[in-house]
């Protein structure tokens, strides 16, 4: 019988958002993975079919052309860069680097939940701190939390799945704060939707600043869910370490020639975002109106709080044709995470979203 490392016995399951429901007379709509509403891009399908057609070879492995074209497109040389399918798999490659038993990773909780996922696969102990009022991280706690073991802190900005963004200047204070040996990962996936001008800039936190390590992905404002493409910008020493681990030919020729064609086309795509920011904040302030806390949500997406109502929450939002994600574990940050969809998604969100508060307006 084959032994398997026990730390495998214990993972949290990844849990996938729910597909949309099927109604009968009725359109329904999946509101439960954070994707983008709108189709590809100009010039992505084209560019797509066109890398399809080379299936019979294997992608660049060196991802040179999307290395140069991302690079010129943020600022960054070429060696800081690394890539993996989706950024939650350059995050377990970065771990993994840097990570072994006997070390400690720091992130809040409620946060992304492949934290408590990829940090004990690396032999590493995780060490969750409780959100702070407001949904948001709070930085003085896990400034408290670290110890000699601390390797590694996460800071998911925006919060997935709550939505707040840190500011930045505590930020720096933060990281400043702290011995520089100590990785500080900025989980950037929602960036393209931040709007407050105090948000925090990650590639700017970065500079003078080796043990910072910035993630991003292709998945979420630039509709590249399906091809899994994210990135670390970091040190160059990191990054290479991260390349080093990470499983050859991971993002595939056709998912390079999209990302390429998805950089030509952000005129259009940052029109897209300003939409669905715009209905984003629409919908929290609609939800509000109805009388629930909705925390101020910088992603494209926003945070329900429902507590012990969490499942049923869901159940009343599917039975309309909604598929939503809950997230419930009987602690204080239990609610639903509710993405932003098109007009009709946004529409039957509110109407279901009155019917739950109808009974405590009575």
């Amino acid at each position: 019988m084959i032994r398997l490392r026990s730390a495998i016995g214990g993972l949290p399951v990844y849990v996938a958002g729910k597909p949309a429901p099927r109604l009968v007379e009725a359109p329904s709509f999946k509101l439960s993975s954070n994707e983008n509403p709108f189709p590809p891009l100009p010039g992505v399908i084209e560019a797509t079919m066109a890398a399809v057609a080379r299936m019979n070879r294997y992608p660049d492995i060196t991802n040179a052309e999307l290395t140069s074209a991302l690079s010129s497109r943020l600022g960054v040389p070429g060696e800081q860069l690394a890539f993996g399918t989706g950024s939650v798999a350059v995050l377990y490659h970065l771990l993994q680097a840097a990570c072994e038993a006997g070390d400690e990773v720091i992130f809040a909780w409620r946060s992304f939940e492949a934290y408590p996922i990829a940090t004990p696969v690396t032999g590493a102990t995780q060490v969750p701190v409780p959100l702070g009022p407001g949904a948001v991280h709070d930085l003085d706690a896990m400034r408290r939390a670290v110890t000699p073991a601390t390797k590694a802190i996460m800071l998911c900005t925006p919060n997935n799945p709550t939505g707040p963004a840190l500011q930045h200047q505590p930020v720096i204070d933060f990281i400043d704060s702290l011995p520089d040996h100590i990785m500080i990962v900025l989980d950037e996936a929602y960036v393209e939707f931040v709007t407050d001008p105090e948000g925090l800039r990650g590639l700017e936190a970065m500079i003078g600043r080796p043990n910072v390590v910035v993630l991003r992905t292709f998945s979420k404002a630039y509709g590249l869910a399906g091809f899994r493409v994210g990135y670390c910008v970091a040190d160059p020493a990191v990054a290479a370490a991260v390349r080093a681990v990470s499983l050859p030919f991971g993002v595939s020729v056709a998912a390079q020639a999209a990302v390429i064609a998805s950089l030509d086309a952000e005129a259009l795509l940052f029109d897209r975002v300003a939409e669905l920011i715009k209905a984003r904040d629409a919908l929290a302030v609609g939800l509000r109106d109805l009388g629930f806390e909705v925390p101020d949500s910088q992603a494209n997406f926003v945070w329900l709080p429902a507590g012990p109502d969490t499942e049923a929450y869901a159940a009343a939002f599917a039975r309309a044709g909604v598929a939503v994600r809950p997230y419930a574990s009987g602690g204080d940050w239990d609610g639903l995470r509710i993405t932003v969809g098109d007009p009709a998604a946004n529409a039957r969100v509110l109407e279901v979203a009155a019917a739950l508060a109808a009974p405590a307006a009575n």
